[in-house]
């Protein structure tokens, strides 16, 4: 019998794939495994992407450092090369893949899981052996027996693949190329540091900078309102004229006009009444999941990928990186299966499920490669999960029930009211069938439904009320900061900020820039990279991020329609209407038009002005040697005068004691601290001690400490 290795992305999941066969025997970096359908199989893995592309200097040594002269770093030919700390691993599965007669690639069922799986493979020398393809959408042992009893053919899955290497090698070029070309010219003029730049992270920025921009500059405006109360014997209720009145003197040049008066006679003009129909939410895609977390709970978007990522590999939820907000006929018949099983689980009841297929929820056609997030037949002890495991799954299990409830509906009542001319329009409304948001009494609030319209009483067309004006007054609002759920949701929906028409239909056909699997790792880089900072969920650019966003305000890296074109040609390689040397080369020239571009955006800019601004930012004191500023270099503190011989620097950790800002002031205004608490010796000793400067170098004082 031939010998089958099946690959894994990494432990958790080949762990999950042995439960789907009899035999089992643990090795190092792999497992031995055996049954009917494969009765001599290997199941091994990787820790996510075992490679990586190499770095420049493994192409041409010149490359090493950075230098403008140097600019474009272009390779010939792309290299990848084994992660650091991963080479064992890669010894492992590479002798397995050397002995396989047949390769099984079941990785996680995307674009970059076949990356990282075809990757291994052709680095290995094996990409000749016949490859077959696990897809299957949760980690549940029936669906992975399912998925193995019906293999696809891997070549199906070879132009996902060569779409996924070439966004890599893609980024990289941006990356290596743009990175390098703005922070030399920003070192140029005066900052300091690296300023990285990235394909979609950087788009990304100048959007939340734009919103930020926004909420500066925003001028609020006061307005006013003209409202009137309409009273006839014991039935009153309050109606709306349509317009706002910048001031209150042109409201009350308008009343006097049209002769509106306390007491004047409102006539009723028309009165509607509409049933409205209000069906349960979409099931959650990845976006709508993170976005709904955010705002729920406050879970930041990696927060809550982790969280889901942790239950799908506990079996509880399907595959969490979809973009899809619809499910197909297979797993609408196992919800409706298990439909009583999941009321149970949190004490709910339907008491009239709909139990037909809705489009709204059910369509195959809009299921590409995976289908919504929904629970698997699998079912938690709920008191068991960890808190946040909880919250994220009642999230989506509620999500998930509601489909089954009636919609929502309530009779909408409108009632038009004219008064000395000046018509009013009154709105309310009476809840019918509360439906599916009977359900969210446990989870709070689904929508933002006006919980506080008026109940309006029974009226006939040419009654009769006597109208008391009133107004309110108002101020215009700025818009919102994105914290990272509505972050996530401009990322997605961005092409509706756009203006030309094409490229609005690229980005609503991509989704938006980035994807499902990488919007919270980019949101993640911009934290890393110093360019933004979160506060009470709030996201704000930095001193950095603004000068950067300043910098590349009319370059084309900046702007989400550039994503977009590279993401329809992206997904041409997919379905083979493309090829990646025309891609390649088309960022190639994107790139050398920058590398031209760039020396005068920085010509007309006012970068040193931005420099002085982010080094006041940073200062902490004067250097004890040469009076230059001390400033906050990340992973120590270090003197500005370093360019002219100064080396005078400060740890931020000293004997395993972490100092503080407070700390290092007090050194450079005193050349001592205060007693400092738990100092530890090499020995393991805990003690306590003060800090002095010593012919600039940092000592203890033993002798001022008691």
């Amino acid at each position: 019998m031939g010998n089958t290795v099946i690959l894994a992305e990494k432990p958790s999941q080949a762990k999950a794939y042995t439960d789907a066969f009899a035999k089992v025997e643990k090795k190092d970096g792999y497992y031995n495994v055996s049954d009917n359908e494969l009765p001599n199989a290997t199941i091994t893995y990787g820790y996510g992407h075992l490679l990586s592309l190499s770095e420049p200097e493994k192409y041409n040594a010149a490359w090493k450092k950075w230098q403008l002269d140097k600019l474009p770093v272009f390779p010939e030919h792309y290299q990848f090369q084994v992660a650091a700390g991963k080479s064992k691993q890669y010894k492992i599965v590479k002798g397995l893949l050397d002995k396989a007669d047949k390769i099984i690639i079941a990785t996680d069922s995307d674009r970059e899981g076949e990356a990282i799986a075809r990757l291994i493979i052709n680095l290995s020398g094996n990409n000749h052996k016949p490859i077959k393809r696990l897809w299957i959408n949760s980690l549940e042992t029936s669906e992975i027996k399912n998925g193995f009893k019906h293999l696809k053919d891997g070549a199906d899955f070879y132009s996902t693949y060569k779409e996924a290497e070439t966004r890599q090698i893609a980024d990289w070029l941006v990356g290596i190329n743009l990175s390098r070309l703005y922070t030399l010219y920003m070192q140029k003029n005066g900052l300091q540091g690296v300023f990285s730049i990235g394909r979609v992270q950087t788009p990304t920025l100048y959007l939340i900078y734009q919103r930020n921009q926004e909420i500066e500059h925003f001028v609020s405006k006061p307005f006013f309102e003209l409202y009137a109360t309409f009273s006839n014997e014991d039935r009153q209720y309050q109606g709306k004229y349509k317009e706002r009145f910048d001031t209150i003197d042109d409201l009350q040049q308008f009343k006097e006009n049209h002769g509106l008066t306390k007491d004047v006679n409102g006539v009723v003009e028309d009165v509607k009444i509409e049933e409205k129909k209000k069906y349960a939410p979409k099931l959650f895609s990845l976006s709508d999941l993170q976005a709904a977390a955010n705002k729920k709970y406050g879970y930041g978007a990696s927060e809550s990928l982790a969280i889901v990522q942790n239950l799908y590999e506990k079996k509880y939820l399907s595959y969490p990186r979809t973009d899809t907000n619809y499910i197909g006929t297979p797993e609408f018949s196992y919800l409706k299966a298990q439909l009583v099983n999941y009321l149970n689980l949190v004490g709910e009841e339907i008491k009239d499920p709909q139990l037909n297929e809705n489009k709204r929820y059910v369509n195959g056609k809009k299921v590409q490669e995976h289908y919504a997030i929904i629970p698997t037949k699998t079912l938690p002890k709920l008191e068991s999960l960890p808190e946040k495991e909880r919250n994220i799954y009642q999230l989506v299990l509620y999500r998930t029930l509601a489909i089954f409830e009636e919609p929502y509906i309530y009779d909408e009542t409108t009632i038009l009211t004219k008064a000395s001319g000046v018509l009013f329009k009154s709105t309310g409304k009476v809840e019918k069938i509360l439906g599916w948001k009977q359900l969210y009494k446990k989870l709070g609030k689904e929508s933002k439904d006006n919980e506080n319209e008026q109940v309006l009483p029974a009226v006939k067309v040419g009654e009769l009320f006597r109208t008391d004006p009133f107004h309110k007054k108002g101020e215009t609002k700025p818009p919102s900061y994105y914290t990272e759920g509505t972050l996530i949701r401009a990322m997605k929906n961005v092409g509706r900020s756009i203006e030309d028409e094409d490229n609005k239909d690229i980005l609503k056909e991509t989704e938006g820039i980035g994807t499902e699997a990488t919007r919270a790792n980019i949101i993640e880089t911009l934290k890393k990279q110093e360019y933004i900072n979160i506060q009470k969920n709030k996201i704000y650019v930095t001193q950095k991020g603004m000068t950067l966003c300043e910098i590349i305000q009319n370059d084309e890296i900046a702007n989400s329609e550039m994503t977009a074109k590279w993401e329809k040609y992206l997904k041409k390689i997919r379905h083979r209407q493309g090829t990646q040397e025309a891609f390649l080369k088309s960022i190639q020239n994107f790139i050398t038009h920058l590398v031209k571009k760039v020396p005068e955006t920085f010509e007309h800019s006012h970068i040193k002005e931005q420099a002085t601004k982010i080094d006041q930012n940073k200062v902490i004191g004067k250097c004890p040697s040469c009076s230059g500023n001390i400033l906050d270099k990340g992973k120590f503190y270090g003197c500005t005068g370093y360019s002219n011989g100064c080396r005078f620097s400060l740890p931020k950790k000293w004997s395993s004691k972490t100092l503080t800002k407070t700390n290092i002031k007090e050194l450079l205004t005193k050349q001592e601290t205060s007693l400092i608490k738990g100092f530890k010796s090499k020995k393991g000793y805990i003690f306590n001690a003060k800090l002095k400067i010593n012919n600039n170098k940092l000592e203890f004082d033993f002798l001022d400490s008691n």
